[in-house]
């Protein structure tokens, strides 16, 4: 649940943006500003990886790698500390630090990126910070759900989600080995989830959204900040110059991984879920 304080300031800062432009320009700027507060923790970390890079100096004591670990780790204390996310869901949060680290281990060892830089806090060559990118992916979709007050219907049967999301995250190790099945679970995505719509709240007012094309939106702009990284020289493709972009097969992948990280998060949001469809009520700010 939100807090007091900050529904007290969405009920101030919608009334304000209400007060001077129409219902539905007055929807898109709210909606614009609550993405961007629910994807605070991702802003952050990326701010850390511009500055670290412009200012950090190879003869410092600690490295660059170490001091984002740290931001990192201060940042998610913060986080719990100001309420900005619940102890339930950064426990889930964990899940993805986990789960991420042991890809971006196997996935190092198969040569398909590098860090450049190194530090004290690594595991197998990968530096620690790199867990909480995946995090930085779990809080935004807790704290979007929960700032936005989303219901996901008709949603299908949770068993099968768990088992599409298994599916893909095997692919991501197996298709070193075997054959990549991506294009089926492209499919897969789209043919369970294309009834589901997300149902969410700028303001007041009820708007929905395919979730299949909410994945693909969230995919690009994660495309768009892994371009971040890797200017920064934070980590590196295989084969990747030092002013190339990103693959575009990597929005691919972000997409799949949505789906992983979705599913991640509904262990502890069910409440959200609904088998039937379902249009939710208007909200009365003014009593919230």
């Amino acid at each position: 649940m939100q807090d007091r304080g900050t529904a007290f300031l969405e009920r101030r800062l919608g009334t304000w943006v209400r007060s001077r432009m129409g219902r539905h320009s007055a929807a898109f700027v709210m909606f614009a500003l609550k993405q961007g507060w629910a994807a605070l923790f991702g802003i952050l970390f990326l701010a850390a990886l511009i500055v670290s890079r412009a200012v950090w100096q190879p003869d410092w004591v600690v490295s660059r790698y170490d001091a984002l670990f740290v931001f990192a780790v201060g940042t998610q204390a913060l986080f719990l500390w100001l309420r900005l996310e619940e102890w339930e869901e950064a426990r889930v949060i964990v899940l993805f630090h986990v789960t991420g680290t042991v890809m971006e281990v196997f996935k190092l060892a198969q040569g398909s990126w590098d860090y450049p830089d190194a530090g004290v806090f690594e595991i197998a060559g990968v530096p620690l910070f790199s867990g909480f990118m995946y995090g930085c992916v779990g809080s935004f979709m807790a704290r979007v759900i929960r700032i936005f007050h989303m219901q996901f219907a008709p949603y299908p049967p949770f068993w099968a989600t768990v088992v599409l999301a298994g599916a893909i995250y095997a692919n991501f190790f197996t298709h070193h080995f075997g054959p990549d099945i991506r294009v089926v679970l492209f499919a897969a995505t789209v043919l369970m989830f294309w009834r589901t719509r997300i149902w969410f709240f700028p303001g007041a007012h009820a708007y929905w959204m395919p979730l299949p094309v909410a994945a693909f939106l969230s995919a690009f702009f994660l495309w768009l900040a892994e371009n971040v990284g890797t200017l920064t020289q934070t980590w590196v493709y295989a084969g990747q110059g030092r002013l190339d972009l990103v693959s575009l097969g990597k929005l691919g992948s972000w997409y799949l991984l949505l789906y992983v990280s979705f599913v991640t998060v509904t262990l502890v949001m069910r409440d959200a879920l609904h088998r039937d469809p379902v249009r939710p009520a208007d909200r009365e700010l003014s009593g919230e």
